[in-house]
């Protein structure tokens, strides 16, 4: 397994461990509420940036980095801890060149998520 794949797979494994269910459907379930859930507080952290809102763009990054580190996505947890601690100093100026890395970081995770779900 390459280091720059989106996931630690054993994050995934542990989840799947902890499934009441044989069949995979706890784990979909935990992917569809993260594959719903992180776009939304993508934009939630967009529109707050261009509101100058920090406390929003903290609470925002802080979410994404804890359902991400949830799912072994470090370099995505990695850059959202970024953002909150600029957004925790009120430096929204800062996070917005973060922003399309970010972005791009959660692309690469989602399409790993996917892709378990079609496996499980």
């Amino acid at each position: 397994m390459p280091d720059s794949h989106p996931l630690d797979l054993s994050a995934i494994e542990a989840l799947r461990s902890l499934s009441p269910d044989t069949d995979g459907s706890f784990l979909r379930e935990l992917i569809g509420i993260y594959l719903q859930d992180t776009p939304e507080r993508l934009a939630e952290l967009e529109a707050a940036l261009v509101r100058s809102d920090a406390p929003v763009a903290t609470r925002a990054a802080h979410t994404i980095k804890g359902s991400s580190s949830n799912f072994g996505a470090a370099n995505l947890a990695k850059l959202a801890q970024e953002i909150e601690n600029l957004g925790k100093t009120g430096n929204c100026a800062a996070i917005a060149p973060l922003l399309a890395g970010f972005k791009a970081e959660y692309a690469l995770v989602a399409q790993a998520l996917t892709q378990i779900l079609q496996g499980t």
